[in-house]
């Protein structure tokens, strides 16, 4: 177990890596943003934060920095924000508590399953469904930000807001993607641990 830890540690400091340390750090910033009525502040960091995900990732392939540090802590990192935002909304009325608690348990076994692979060695890539789904929680995150707007506006359908609706579509992706992963994990763990 010290082995993996120090390999997980290991070749830590290069730009994707910094970018997604950049990303956790900005999770307290955001909240403190948040709680303090700093709404399109909070707004902007979260954008930071999810502009960072994307660069982190293409810079590790170009660059050729990919680590077993980034592996296990850019989706960290990005789970972390997402459902944070996600909490911080929710206490605020915008979003349904359901959806909270279907992401948020959907999200733990994800994390508990991703560190149970890693000690098995075994990677599980992200599919369709996945990479959809984070797309769509930041979509929603954003336009929940400007929730007041479209109830102004009667921008609504079935009585729910563009942001209520696309995180709903969200949580279905989210579900299937998890689904996904546990098929692709159990139809060939000795395969990929090898």
């Amino acid at each position: 177990m010290k082995e993996k830890i120090r390999k997980l540690f290991s070749n830590v400091w290069n730009v994707p890596n910094v970018l997604t340390m950049l990303r956790l750090a900005l999770i307290p910033v955001f909240v403190i943003l948040f709680v303090n009525g700093w709404k399109k502040a909070a707004l902007a960091v979260f954008i930071a934060a999810s502009l960072t995900d994307m660069l982190d990732g293409m810079l590790a392939r170009k660059l050729n920095q990919i680590t077993d540090f980034g592996k296990l802590f850019d989706p960290l990192a990005d789970k972390l924000m997402v459902i944070t935002a996600l909490v911080c909304q929710t206490a605020a009325g915008v979003f349904p508590l359901a959806a909270v608690i279907v992401v948020a348990c959907k999200e733990l076994l994800m994390v508990l399953g991703g560190f149970f692979m890693l000690n098995r060695d075994v990677v599980v890539y992200s599919n369709i469904f996945g990479k959809a789904a984070q797309v769509f929680f930041i979509a929603s995150l954003v336009l929940s930000f400007f929730q007041e707007d479209f109830r102004a506006g009667n921008v609504v359908l079935w009585d729910l807001t563009p942001d209520v609706l696309l995180l709903w579509i969200t949580v279905g992706l989210a579900v299937v993607a998890m689904v996904v992963y546990a098929v692709k994990f159990l139809k060939a763990p000795k395969k990929n641990a090898d």
